[in-house]
């Protein structure tokens, strides 16, 4: 991936969190939603079904925000809640492609 790169955090409660942000000008934003879109095609073939809230059970849930900003720029946020091995498997997938 060349925009999002995600940052896992970890919380009392055994829920993971993957996060990436991407900010830039209106020309990029289809590649950035490009790379969006390839993370939750990933989620739903490997943990399809499994999507709902953490803290019930679930393997994974997401948030996508879009805005819109001033200056024609656009900030994308992802966000992933997940289990460990939905955060392990995510990783595994994903590592070392931010080089691209």
């Amino acid at each position: 991936m060349r925009y999002l790169s995600f940052d896992l955090t970890d919380s009392s409660d055994d829920i993971l969190t993957l996060e990436a942000m991407a900010s830039t000008r209106e020309a990029e934003h289809a590649a950035v939603m490009a790379e969006a879109a390839q993370a939750l095609a990933w989620a739903q073939t490997g943990f399809g079904g499994r999507q709902g809230p953490v803290e019930d059970g679930y393997a994974w849930d997401h948030e996508l925000l879009v805005q819109h900003e001033a200056g024609g720029w656009v900030t994308v946020t992802l966000t992933f809640s997940a289990s460990g091995e939905f955060a392990e498997a995510f990783q595994a997938a994903f590592s070392g492609q931010d080089d691209d």
